[in-house]
């Protein structure tokens, strides 16, 4: 399975808006790379933080998970150009990008270093054949302090792997769960 490289994402992958890589004073870079695409993070963010309204929760469940265990976060609310996530938790965020995965490419998504380096892990699960839409993030604070996430900057690295053959059925083909999707989208179960 080759990796596709700058100039086969920039003709394979529809990513909008498509940025070059380019040094951004003062800001955690984003745009095409030689061998994958840093995407940026938008403004919007759920943030994990379970308060007593919820009563004593001692289970995270997939299953039933309630988005009033989330504080929505619009950064172009709140008049900053970051968001803070609680020690040892998470946040839920979407890529300003809207991307089309191509149907003989599957799509991997590794955290940024600027980010890894401060205990931020970011995941997202492979984006399959034919997927498309915004993709949600996950973002942990591995840490034991409060951490700042900065809107619109670098969060992640797409990388795009080529597969030998077509795939006999892609996500679409699937109608899977989280195809188009637009905005946040918390964990659902067919």
């Amino acid at each position: 399975m080759p990796v596709l490289c700058d100039t086969q994402i920039r003709e394979l992958v529809r990513i909008e808006p498509f940025s070059a890589a380019e040094k951004r004073e003062g800001r955690i870079s984003y745009g095409v790379s030689s061998y994958g695409y840093d995407v940026r993070v938008g403004t919007r963010f759920k943030v994990f933080t379970p308060t007593p309204r919820h009563g004593d929760i001692s289970v995270v469940d997939p299953k039933r998970f309630s988005d009033d265990m989330m504080v929505e976060v619009d950064t172009n609310v709140t008049g900053r150009d970051y968001v803070i996530i609680p020690p040892n938790s998470f946040a839920l965020c979407e890529t300003v990008e809207y991307i089309e995965v191509p149907r003989d490419v599957l799509v991997i998504c590794v955290g940024k270093s600027t980010y890894a380096r401060c205990g931020l892990i970011v995941n997202v699960t492979p984006l399959e054949p034919e997927w498309r839409g915004k993709v949600t993030l996950e973002i942990s604070n591995t840490t034991p302090l409060p951490a700042k996430v900065y809107a619109n900057e670098g969060i992640a690295q797409f990388v795009f792997l080529k597969g030998d053959m077509v795939c006999e059925k892609s996500y679409a083909d699937k109608a899977g769960k989280y195809q188009d999707q637009e905005g946040l989208t918390l964990p659902k179960v067919d």
